[in-house]
């Protein structure tokens, strides 16, 4: 690895609208040249789910997403049988029609772990909120992380035709086991520095002034640090910055009945947006400005 190949890896990635760190675009690198998963924590709203997308624009390739939920299973991961297919089928034989095997691949319905495994170029799976899962699921993904194949009972085990390239993200909201850590390499998404927060204003909102931009993202480091139920993301930022550019506004004390209007896009509870009443908005707006 030379520091010119992350380099371009970390160009590539802002051409596809992520600003990484040297650190991350080292990780997402890797991925690329160890076929290793790579597991990502962080808060909600860092970024994280956008890290795969831009992966997969890097790579041209297919993003193929499976979001994780308490009560996931294999049929809902991995595959199930179309049976209304095999009915059709097992009553067109009784009718007379050639007889044919009912359990055959094209009666399989994939879901996202099958669809990357059968993928014939090497897609991005992107494993989201691994945390929510049950630990009976991260204990079956782990045999499909391995050895990336599937066994199917009627068909018998389905080997990758190429490995995809996997993101697991995870929000902390329940302990990942070692077993699942050990297998993947790592990577800790944190909130955006002042500088990184405005580069990603600038690169996903050209149109937005710099000045502008350094209050908005001024406004809302300051805001990260109030105690919230939920702190605002990246994600809420650019929202913010949107709904700014909409209202025409140049600066963020010009008009403070909008500015109060806009707000929706960053506290997202009724408990937030007492709890901002409570620190004084204008006290702020003052420091942002």
């Amino acid at each position: 690895m030379s520091q010119k190949d992350i380099a371009d890896f970390r160009t590539g990635l802002l051409k596809a609208g992520y600003v990484a760190d040297a650190e991350l675009g080292s990780a997402l690198w890797l991925v690329t040249r160890l076929e290793r998963p790579l597991l990502l924590e962080g808060d909600a709203g860092v970024g994280k789910t956008e890290i795969a997308k831009a992966l997969a624009k890097v790579l041209d390739t297919k993003l193929i997403r499976l979001q994780c939920y308490e009560g996931l299973d294999v049929s809902s991961a991995v595959y199930e049988w179309n049976y209304q297919h095999q009915l059709l089928a097992i009553r067109s034989q009784e009718a007379g029609a050639e007889a044919s095997a009912i359990f055959d691949p094209k009666y399989l319905l994939e879901r996202p772990l099958l669809a990357a495994i059968r993928s014939d170029a090497a897609p991005v799976l992107l494993i989201d909120e691994i945390d929510r899962a049950d630990e009976e699921f991260e204990a079956f993904l782990l045999e499909v992380l391995s050895d990336f194949q599937v066994s199917i009972p009627e068909l018998g085990t389905l080997e990758a035709k190429s490995r995809p390239r996997v993101i697991l993200t995870s929000n902390g909201t329940r302990q990942l086991s070692d077993a699942l850590r050990r297998r993947c390499l790592y990577h800790y998404v944190d909130y955006p520095s002042f500088d990184k927060e405005l580069q990603i204003l600038r690169t996903r909102l050209p149109h937005l002034s710099v000045a502008l931009a350094r209050q908005i993202v001024g406004f809302v480091q300051d805001l990260r640090k109030v105690d919230l139920v939920k702190r605002p993301g990246i994600a809420e930022t650019l929202d913010w910055a949107a709904a700014l550019l909409q209202f025409g506004l140049d600066k963020l004390d010009q008009d403070p009945e909008v500015l109060r209007a806009t707000l929706v896009c960053l506290l997202k509870t009724r408990e937030d947006t007492e709890r901002l009443e409570e620190v004084e908005l204008d006290r702020l707006v003052a420091r942002a400005v």
